[in-house]
């Protein structure tokens, strides 16, 4: 009876065993490298959308990482805002720990970081948000990008990782996108940038009257 048994769980380790390695033969070919985009269009000029991403303080408001961990621990070193400025989090199990660092910004146009993951597994990736000026509009793209380490290609054998994590930016980029209207919607008039005028020519002076002959 024993060694049946003993026979039983050594069929099923190796069945477990083969299910294992095919798993991580199949993972190996997926790409070594992974990008995901998500972009949207927001009803207020590049500059007010350009500081919701370059100001690391305002990340809090739209972040859909936030969302999940009220009491997520934030903390800031460097410049508030623009190149240097550093985003540090501690938080729970679905946002991890890690930090992001602003390594290139280009006032109304892009803001590029290197993003640094520690817990629950550690990576290094990149992201950027791209702002284009449409009319009065502005529309915004944000991308990540990073190496496929065998970790990651397993995960992309059994989830959808473009979903996932494309997902989240659809999320963070509709509240961003509330933000953004509402305070544009609020901003006076006044505040508006206004194209500058030429002066109109001054008018050339009269001829002088000709001299009596």
């Amino acid at each position: 009876m024993i060694k049946k048994l003993l026979l039983i769980l050594l069929a099923l380790l190796g069945i477990l065993v083969l299910v294992i390695a095919g798993l991580f033969a199949f993972a190996s070919t997926k790409p070594d490298d992974f990008q995901v985009s998500r972009s949207t269009t927001i009803a207020a000029p590049a500059p007010v959308v350009f500081e919701q991403v370059n100001n690391l303080k305002k990340w809090n408001d739209w972040s859909p990482w936030a969302k999940r961990d009220p009491n997520i621990k934030l903390t800031y070193t460097g410049p508030e805002a623009g190149k240097d400025a550093t985003y540090a989090w501690t938080g729970n199990h679905e946002v991890g720990k890690g930090q992001m660092t602003i390594t290139n910004s280009v006032p109304n146009e892009k803001v590029e970081f290197r993003l640094e993951f520690l817990e629950p597994f550690a990576a290094t990736n990149t992201a950027a948000f791209n702002f284009a000026a449409e009319g009065d509009k502005t529309k915004v793209t944000w991308t990540m990008a990073g190496k496929n380490n065998l970790v990651g290609k397993v995960m992309c054998t059994i989830m959808d990782m473009d979903k996932m994590i494309g997902g989240d930016f659809e999320a963070g980029l509709s509240s961003m996108k509330a933000i953004a209207e509402k305070e544009a919607a609020s901003a006076p008039a006044s505040s508006a940038p206004v194209a500058p005028t030429t002066p109109a020519p001054e008018a050339a002076p009269a001829p002088a009257p000709a001299p009596n002959s």
